[in-house]
């Protein structure tokens, strides 16, 4: 058996891949007394509903103050978000995928709850309000590229509003070198994208500065300050078509 280290794992104090005699797998692991312990559980639950557009998932087992979740490791490579990319149409489709999936009947965050501290004013919550699955963290490297685009990594999974996911990856698009106009344009292309409306795009965006820069601090690794500074431009270009924008509500 060899021990393959990744890189990707913000998340987990272990992320590997186990090359074992019967297969590769995709090892995730916490101590059983991390703050973030619960988000093992919660991804142990939402796997069985995810199976179609997510790696299987194989074991969770805690056991010598590990608390650790087997995957079939996946094949392909994560997603390129860069302007031009052939992965853009692709990962489209599969937030459009994740939308249409049904929601499980498991516990699990609310969008209204996860943003209500970074709100202007409590109103604006109505806008993220729903019970569509969402997966919330489309960080590229959560997409596998292969012959089916496949996402990992569902610790956040929530319930909210139908056009939040496109919403989401419309920071990690203007981080990857989009202008806010054209990662709006490809959200665009998701069909839950036209339920937003212009109120709740602005106050999504309002409230997702808030919440990195919070989580970048005084001093952001350089990780964290690139989707601090995407975050923040996407809130500077909202406030900057308001009135220009037809929709309103």
């Amino acid at each position: 058996m060899s021990i393959e280290s990744s890189a990707e794992g913000l998340n987990s104090a272990v992320a590997a891949k186990l090359h074992t005699a019967t297969g590769t797998y995709f090892v995730k692991a916490l101590p059983i007394d991390h703050r973030w312990v619960w988000t093992q559980q919660r991804e142990a639950d939402v796997a069985p509903y995810v199976r179609s557009l997510a790696p299987e998932l194989i074991a969770h087992t805690v056991t010598s103050g590990w608390n650790a979740l087997i995957f079939e490791a996946l094949p392909g490579r994560h997603a390129n978000y860069q302007p031009g990319s052939a992965d853009l149409p692709k990962v489209a489709d599969l937030i459009r995928r994740v939308g249409e999936l049904p929601t499980p009947p498991i516990e699990l965050r609310d969008a209204t709850q996860r943003l209500a501290a970074y709100v202007t004013h409590k109103d604006d919550l109505q806008h993220f309000a729903g019970d569509t699955l969402l997966h919330t963290d489309w960080n590229p490297s959560n997409v596998i590229i292969s012959d089916d685009t496949r996402i990992v990594d569902w610790p956040w999974a929530t319930r909210g509003a139908p056009w939040l996911d496109a919403a989401y990856w419309t920071i990690w698009l203007i981080a990857a070198g989009h202008t806010p106009a054209s990662a709006e344009q490809h959200a665009a292309q998701i069909p839950n994208w036209q339920s937003a409306s212009i109120a709740g795009l602005n106050a999504f965006a309002a409230a997702n500065a808030r919440l990195w820069t919070e989580i970048g601090g005084d001093h952001p690794d350089p990780w964290t300050k690139r989707i601090m500074a995407a975050a923040n431009d996407w809130h500077e270009f909202r406030r900057s078509v308001n009135d220009l924008n037809p929709r309103r509500g």
